[in-house]
């Protein structure tokens, strides 16, 4: 294993490069997976541009926008760790609204959101249509492990410290679920792409 520094600027050029060659005759199913404090959402917007460029459009989702009606969510409480790794994130309806249809055998049709959690309301939003050779970037936390078929994976990974100083102490009690995620589904092991990001200014490519 090789960890190799990069500046921020050349990881979006590298990683849109690479994505812009895979799967060119077809449509492309993304995870930018990470805690908030590595900004995942922050990544996937960086790189529509530079994969519009380079022939192949995207589309951003927001896994924030697939969350479970409130009522779920806090079952067990507002702040409950476990709730929060294993019932936030719909995944049935991430997977069949847009992760299917994006699919080798989908008809392209995608729902760009589902949930407001806000105002713990369906969005209503229109469906779109991927266009060819569309690439479509997940971002979100806890993504990777579960049912959600993703065709390549990119994991951003903070140390635990990192992690802790760069979470807001209001969502400090998230933390023991990513400690979770790291153990139980170890998603630096298999993520196609790992980004370290302990200081956000000097990531590193881990090859």
């Amino acid at each position: 294993m090789r960890v190799r520094p990069i500046t921020p600027e050349l990881l979006v050029q590298e990683l849109a490069d690479r994505l812009a060659a895979e799967r060119a005759d077809g449509w492309l199913r993304v995870a930018v997976d990470g805690p908030p404090a590595a900004e995942p959402d922050r990544l996937a917007d960086a790189l529509v541009d530079p994969l519009r460029v380079r022939g192949r459009p995207a589309v951003r989702i927001d896994a924030a926008d697939f969350l479970r009606p409130a009522s779920l969510r806090y079952e067990q409480g507002r702040t409950n760790p476990d709730a929060y790794y294993l019932g936030w994130l719909d995944e049935p309806g991430l997977r069949r609204e847009v992760l299917d249809p994006a699919g080798p055998a989908g008809s392209g049709r995608i729902l760009p959101s589902l949930w407001n959690a806000e105002t713990d309301r369906a969005t209503r939003a229109g469906y779109l249509t991927l266009p060819p050779g569309g690439v479509l970037l997940v971002s979100g936390p806890i993504l990777l492990g579960g049912s959600l078929p993703f065709d390549v994976a990119v994991h951003l990974v903070l140390s635990p410290g990192a992690l802790a100083r760069r979470t807001p102490q209001a969502q400090r009690w998230t933390l023991p679920a990513f400690a979770r995620y790291a153990d139980e589904v170890a998603p630096t092991t298999f993520a196609d792409v790992v980004v370290r990001l302990d200081d956000p200014r000097h990531p590193a490519l881990v090859e």
